[in-house]
């Protein structure tokens, strides 16, 4: 009696138009859109510290502490939102977590007390800022490619620079001509608008118009993966059982703590305390975001063909090295050696991100979106820590200068630790059981 095979889950993808760009490049675009709308959030806290200062007289340290939330919960919300883009789908949770970055920042229009701007700006727009964090990116990455992750990783990660440039400018032009209340309000058109393009164009997987992933061969659509919080800590809890797990947490924390929670939530109010003005200091983080675009592109390309653990440890020392001379370079003008610091800073800003997914990837396989939510919690972690220490350390000391120095002592622990992640066994796949 012959035997029917079972049914595969694989077959030849759809035909196609010979010449016709591959549908992956356009689920590619929207995220980029959407991650450059909701970049606009990621702009305003370094402007808001010395308004809100003046306007409340509320110290360095409480904004900073509401800053530190909101770090904090973007990087703790994102590997519950992978999880949940696996139960309910990417488009219905990035255009929730939209809708909650505009409410959050619209609300603190109408702020009389700290602890509200801990709930607007550090709660609602920290879960909602999680739920669009590189786990997102990681996410469609994984699903709508095969070849050239590395590549578009980097540009994905990319639009994050891209946002600041876009928006960073203005934000400050608004801040200084017109108060911190119309920039908020900015922020939450900016976010809204791009709720549209998320819920029309963008879909959850290439199964949904019948394409095989760019570079690879059709698979269906899995079914939605149910309990997202006890999958997303039962990763976690596999993982942590792994050395790599740590050292990739530990170094990314650091990166966190030297970008988001230093220099773009502190470099604002250290350079105007050295004289500098606000929109002059906001334009040399707006110019690190066109060279962070460069770089972060740059690092795809590089992650494709070099070791990504090599790459990581040259970042880290270079970023280090450059923290440590930052307190010479701060003046009431800008000059040539800050241009380039600049510059240097800018094409190292987040060009770790391409090498880290990668060896996410290569150590814990179909689950390495949502390990790479939780190492992008222990970045979140590190850079609220800074975000709050940074704030108490200038009240404290009246200058920045031991945090710069400090941070430039963490980059070279972080390139250390890099060297000694291994690669993993030919066989390893998956978080072991």
């Amino acid at each position: 009696m012959t035997q029917t095979a079972p049914p595969s889950t694989t077959r030849a993808p759809a035909p196609r138009r010979a010449g016709r760009i591959h549908r992956a490049w356009s689920a590619a675009a929207v995220a980029f859109v959407t991650v450059i709308g909701a970049a606009a959030f990621a702009s305003l806290p370094g402007l808001l510290i010395e308004p809100l200062h003046a306007e409340f007289d509320w110290s360095r340290g409480t904004i900073g502490f509401a800053v530190s939330v909101n770090l904090a919960l973007y990087g703790l919300t994102a590997p519950f939102a992978a999880a949940l883009m696996d139960r309910f789908g990417i488009r219905r949770v990035v255009a929730l977590a939209l809708t909650v970055i505009a409410g959050g920042s619209l609300a603190t229009v109408w702020m009389t007390a700290s602890w509200q701007l801990v709930l607007y700006w550090g709660v609602l727009v920290g879960l909602g800022s999680g739920s669009m964090a590189l786990a997102f990116a990681a996410t469609v990455t994984n699903r709508w490619f095969t070849a050239r992750r590395g590549l578009v990783t980097g540009i994905l990660t990319a639009a994050g620079a891209s946002g600041q440039l876009i928006f960073l400018p203005l934000l400050s032009w608004l801040v200084e001509h017109h108060g911190w209340r119309p920039a908020a309000v900015t922020v939450s058109l900016a976010a809204l608008s791009v709720v549209p393009f998320v819920w029309l164009l963008l879909r959850d997987h290439p199964a949904d118009v019948g394409l095989a992933p760019y570079g690879g061969t059709y698979t269906d659509k899995p079914a939605p993966v149910p309990g997202a919080a006890r999958r997303a800590l039962a990763v976690l809890f596999r993982a942590a059982r792994t050395g790599p797990f740590w050292l990739l947490a530990g170094t990314f924390a650091i990166c966190g703590a030297s970008t988001n929670g230093l220099v773009k939530t502190h470099f604002v109010p250290a350079a105007h305390d050295h004289g500098m003005p606000v929109t002059a200091a906001a334009g040399l983080l707006a110019v690190i975001g066109v060279f962070d675009v460069l770089g972060t592109i740059a690092s795809g390309w590089f992650t494709d063909r070099f070791a990504p653990r090599r790459l990581l440890a040259v970042y880290y020392a270079l970023r280090g090295v450059s923290l440590l001379f930052l307190p010479l370079l701060l003046a009431p003008s800008v000059h040539p050696p800050m241009v380039f610091f600049i510059v240097f800073y800018g094409l190292d800003w987040v060009a770790t991100v391409p090498p880290t997914i990668a060896l996410c990837r290569e150590h814990y396989g179909e689950d390495s979106a949502i390990v790479f939510g939780w190492v992008l919690a222990s970045h979140q972690v590190g850079a609220a820590l800074v975000a709050f220490l940074g704030g108490l350390a200038r009240d404290a000391f009246g200058s920045y200068d031991l945090v710069w120095y400090a941070a430039g002592g963490l980059c070279a622990m972080a390139a250390l630790m890099a060297m000694v992640i291994r690669r993993p066994a030919p066989a390893a796949t998956a978080v072991a059981p």
